[in-house]
C-alpha cells in the first residue's frame, strides 16, 4: 500500500490530524485495529469537556502531602496498584515535581494556554465541515463545584492563574447555584463559571464522524497495529504495521497510550504512562435529574456531564499499567459519587468503562518532529486535555509534516524537555 501520510491511531488526536491532511490534498491512511470512537478508546469514554481553561497540570504546590491520604481512601481519586510501583515511580516523581512550585506551574500554564485557547470554537468549526454540528456545544460553559466559598479558597492558586491569562471566571454562590443547578445536593454552596468554555455531546460518535469525513476525502483506514518504520538515510521510507509495509514520506505517531514504543523506534524516549480512568453512564433521555451545565466536583474529583445518551461521571487516576485488568471497584466509586452529588438520579442501572489516558509527567504532550527519522511526527501524550486540544493538535501536526510554520510556538511541546 501506498500514501502521502500515514497517521498511527485514529483516536480524537489522529481523527483530527487526518481531517486537516486531507483537507490539503493528501493522501492518507489511518492505521489503528480498532473502530474509530469505539469503546476501546479513550475517545470514547473522555468527559467530554471542552475546557479551555484546563490549563495546570494536575499536580500542584504541596500536593504530595495528599497522595498518601488519597491513596489509603478507598473512595479516593488516585490509587495505585503495588506491584506496579517499581516501574511508574520515576514517573510519579516527575509528575509531581512538575506543579511543585508556583513559578513551574505559571509556566505550564502559559504554554497550554496556547494550545487551548479559542478550542470549542475551533470544535464547532470543524464539527460544522464534517456535517455533525450538533455534537458541539461551544458557548455551553462549565462549572467547577465546591461545598463552599472557603474549599474554593483553598484552591485559589489555579483560578488566579487562570485569571492572569485572561480566563474569565464568574462566583456563584448560594440560592443562585441552587437555581442554575436544582438538581444538585445542597451541600454544595459554591461555583465557578467559565463561559468560554463547551462541550461535546458525544466524544465516541465525532471521533467516528471526523473520521468519515476524513474518508469522504479521499483518506484509508486499515484496521492494523503500528509496529515501526523502515527508513533510508534518516528518512521515512514505510511505516510497518501487522498487516504489511505502508509505503509513505511522512507519518504521525498519535496512538494514545501506546505511542512511547513508536516513538522511541523513531529516535525519542518520552516518559509515557497511562493514566486509567473510569466514568460510568446513566442512559435515559433529557428529563433526567443531572446537570444543566457539566460541572466539575471538587470534593469528590469527578466530572459530571449530561450527554446525548444520559449523565455520566467521570474520574479517577489509576496507575497500574495499560493491559492490567480492570478494577471495577473503581467504576463503583463514581456510581457512588454520582448518586451523592445528584441525589434525585437512579443510578442503579449505569454503565461502566474503562480507558486509558496517554499522560506525560508535566501535562503537555508532545507535538514535534522525531529526532531520528525525517518524516515522522509525534502528536501524543495529551493526558487530561486530549480531546479539548485535538482540534488544534491536529493542526500543528499538519502543519509539521508539511513544512507550514507552526501557529503556536511548539518549543514547549518538544520531546527533547526530557532529555
Amino acid at each position: 500500500m501506498k500514501a502521502d501520510i500515514a497517521v498511527l491511531g485514529a483516536g480524537i488526536i489522529g481523527a483530527h490530524t487526518a481531517v486537516q491532511l486531507a483537507e490539503r490534498g493528501l493522501k492518507v491512511v489511518l492505521v489503528d485495529p480498532g473502530p474509530p470512537g469505539g469503546e476501546q478508546a479513550a475517545s470514547f469514554g473522555n468527559a467530554a469537556w471542552l475546557s479551555s481553561h484546563s490549563v495546570t497540570p494536575p499536580t500542584s504546590p504541596g500536593i504530595w502531602k495528599q497522595v498518601p491520604k488519597w491513596l489509603r481512601d478507598p473512595l479516593g481519586p488516585l490509587s495505585l496498584r503495588p506491584a506496579y510501583l517499581p516501574k511508574a515511580l520515576p514517573w510519579l516523581l516527575q509528575y509531581l515535581s512538575a506543579g511543585a512550585t508556583e513559578q513551574k506551574l505559571r509556566g505550564i500554564a502559559a504554554e497550554l494556554r496556547t494550545l487551548l485557547i479559542d478550542a470549542p470554537k475551533l470544535h464547532a468549526e470543524i464539527a460544522t465541515r464534517a456535517g455533525v454540528p450538533e455534537l458541539i456545544d461551544a458557548d455551553s460553559g462549565l462549572m467547577h463545584i465546591y461545598p463552599d466559598r472557603a474549599s474554593y479558597e483553598a484552591d485559589g492558586l489555579g483560578w488566579r492563574i487562570r485569571r492572569e491569562l485572561g480566563i474569565v471566571c464568574d462566583e456563584i454562590e448560594g440560592p443562585e447555584l441552587a437555581r442554575c443547578q436544582p438538581d444538585l445536593a445542597r451541600t454544595y454552596t459554591f461555583a465557578v463559571n467559565v463561559p468560554e468554555a463547551g462541550q461535546c455531546l458525544d466524544p465516541g460518535a465525532y471521533c467516528a464522524a471526523l473520521v468519515s469525513f476524513a474518508q469522504s476525502m479521499g483518506a484509508r483506514r486499515i484496521a492494523a497495529h503500528a509496529t515501526g518504520f523502515r527508513s533510508e538515510n534518516g528518512r521515512l521510507r514505510a511505516v510497518e504495521t501487522s498487516q504489511g509495509e505502508i509505503a509513505c514520506d511522512a507519518a504521525v505517531i498519535a496512538c494514545g497510550a501506546r505511542s512511547a514504543a513508536l516513538a522511541r523506534k523513531a529516535g525519542d524516549r518520552v516518559p509515557l504512562e497511562s493514566e486509567r480512568g473510569y466514568h460510568v453512564t446513566v442512559e435515559g433521555g433529557a428529563n433526567m435529574p443531572g446537570p444543566t451545565t457539566s460541572v466539575m466536583v471538587s470534593d469528590r474529583k469527578v466530572v459530571i456531564t449530561r450527554l446525548a445518551q444520559g449523565i455520566r461521571c467521570a474520574g479517577q487516576v489509576e496507575i497500574a499499567g495499560p493491559d492490567a485488568a480492570p478494577d471495577w471497584r473503581r467504576a463503583e466509586i463514581m456510581r457512588t459519587h454520582l448518586a451523592a452529588i445528584f441525589p434525585g438520579l437512579d443510578t442503579s442501572d449505569a454503565r461502566v468503562w474503562l480507558g486509558l489516558r496517554p499522560s506525560l509527567p508535566d501535562g503537555k504532550p508532545v507535538i514535534a518532529a522525531a529526532r531520528n527519522i525525517k518524516g515522522v511526527v509525534h502528536c501524543f501524550g495529551h493526558g487530561h486535555v486530549g480531546l479539548v486540544s485535538s482540534a488544534r493538535s491536529g493542526r500543528l501536526a499538519a502543519q509539521l509534516v508539511t513544512g507550514e510554520t507552526p501557529e503556536i510556538d511548539l518549543a514547549p511541546f518538544s520531546s527533547d524537555r526530557f532529555r
